[in-house]
């Protein structure tokens, strides 16, 4: 039996939304052909009337133009209902595929959210928390070696500012009392010398004159 008719399995796959609207879009465009050979068909009609006078013949040509006038709005209309099929189709293709796309969105958030719940599931607040302790207590202690570290040991502890005060008020004392260094001395002209200081390129004739003049 399934050798003459064939089994149910080998049934061909029902078309799809968008196979009917390639389906839709050939059928048009067959009919818009069909519309522009009857468009021809009026033009020349039209033209062969105007050259005729009323009568029998022009009578008989005007019927054939009205009987292929007619065919055209029929075929016209029927351009008009695929479109708006073509049109609703597109439109449910369309919807369908948003709906896709946000069934998929909703698919990727809810895995998203399990492995996030998942993941901060494995994560022990109190573990972070004693973490910070532990650091800050390791902090303290690095800073307490680097003071140990930095002590000097040959300055005292505590020093009295008064008592620096008054040892430099004492330096500055003495330094008064004991007067100008001799380092300053050196730099002082003699106060013994009588005779004025040599210009340069004086011959020692002019010189003689300068003593006798003075």
């Amino acid at each position: 039996m399934n050798r003459l008719f064939g089994s149910s399995s080998s049934k061909k796959p029902k078309p799809s939304l968008q196979d009917a609207i390639t389906s839709t879009d050939a059928r048009m465009a067959s009919i818009e052909v069909k519309v522009r050979k009857l468009d021809g068909e009026l033009a020349r009609y039209k033209e062969q009337m105007s050259k005729l006078r009323n009568g029998p013949g022009k009578d008989a040509i005007q019927q054939r133009a009205l009987r292929t006038l007619k065919q055209k709005r029929m075929y016209e209309a029927q351009i008009a209902q695929l479109t708006q099929q073509t049109f609703n189709m597109e439109s449910a293709a369309l919807a369908t595929d948003n709906l896709r796309n946000t069934m998929a969105t909703l698919d990727a958030m809810q895995i998203a959210n399990k492995e996030m719940r998942k993941q901060y599931g494995k994560i022990d607040i109190d573990k972070i928390e004693n973490m910070h302790y532990d650091m800050e207590d390791l902090l303290e202690q690095a800073n307490e070696i680097q003071e140990t570290l930095g002590r000097s040991y040959a300055v005292p502890d505590e020093i009295d500012e008064a008592d620096l005060e008054a040892e430099l008020d004492a330096l500055q004392l003495e330094e008064e009392e004991e007067g100008p260094s001799y380092l300053a001395d050196l730099n002082k002209v003699p106060d013994f010398i009588d005779e004025p200081p040599v210009e340069l390129g004086e011959t020692p004739a002019q010189q003689e004159a300068v003593k006798q003049t003075g």
